[in-house]
């Protein structure tokens, strides 16, 4: 499932990465299967054979070679953080629609961050933040030289903005709907998750430390 239409542009800030989830029955026989990522690029799913003769899938920018016109079976259109669209093995949905908006709200809310991402990793919500400040770059690009941004400028920049992770609640009881919480480590020397040794329902969680996305504060969460 997606937060939007992969026949329609995006929205370009606080967008909801998941998953491009179709039934077959929903392409006819002579559709390419194509998909329109955040940034507003259009990807094709090709397919072709392995050496030793089984069938492989792909995409594309390219429309050139032979075009698939159905989803294999048991497989889901996956677009990363960084707009990268990839063909995946469908992966159970442990996390529901309403714990993803909840932590998407405490990002824009609580973290007052306008541009992220939220992309689940089994039974993980990870949210992403841009690399760098949309307001920061605005202020180089066009309040310096003069420039009224729009639209069209704001479009253009998100084709450049990369993500980064920063913070993942982790459903650890599927019963009792609990969860962990990590916040990634920028030390060159680890790069990795680091535990906060917390759990509790996600609405306390998010509560409890959405605010420090994007903040110094964040660095100082052990």
């Amino acid at each position: 499932m997606s937060r939007w239409s992969s026949a329609a542009r995006p929205p370009a800030a606080g967008t909801v990465t998941m998953t491009q989830r179709r039934n077959p029955e929903q392409w006819s026989s002579s559709m390419a299967i194509e998909h329109i990522n955040r940034r507003g690029d259009t990807y094709y799913l090709h397919e072709g054979k392995t050496k030793t003769g089984k069938p492989k899938y792909f995409f594309s920018r390219k429309r050139d070679g032979i075009l698939a016109t159905a989803i294999p079976a048991g497989f889901e259109v996956y677009e990363d953080p960084d707009s990268r669209v990839t063909l995946r093995k469908i992966l159970p949905r442990v996390v529901t629609d309403e714990e993803v908006a909840t932590v998407e709200r405490g990002v824009r809310n609580l973290a007052k961050q306008p541009h992220f991402v939220i992309d689940l990793k089994g039974h993980s919500i990870v949210v992403h933040l841009a690399d760098n400040s949309a307001d920061a770059i605005q202020d180089v690009l066009f309040s310096r030289l003069g420039i009224q941004p729009n639209s069209f400028h704001l479009q253009a920049l998100q084709r450049f903005t990369r993500y980064s992770p920063m913070m993942r609640f982790t459903l650890v009881d599927e019963e009792n709907r609990q969860f962990s919480v990590d916040r990634w480590c920028f030390k060159g020397s680890i790069d990795d998750w680091l535990p906060l040794m917390d759990f509790g329902d996600l609405k306390s969680l998010v509560a409890k430390y959405c605010p420090h996305i994007g903040r110094e504060s964040f660095y100082e969460l052990f």
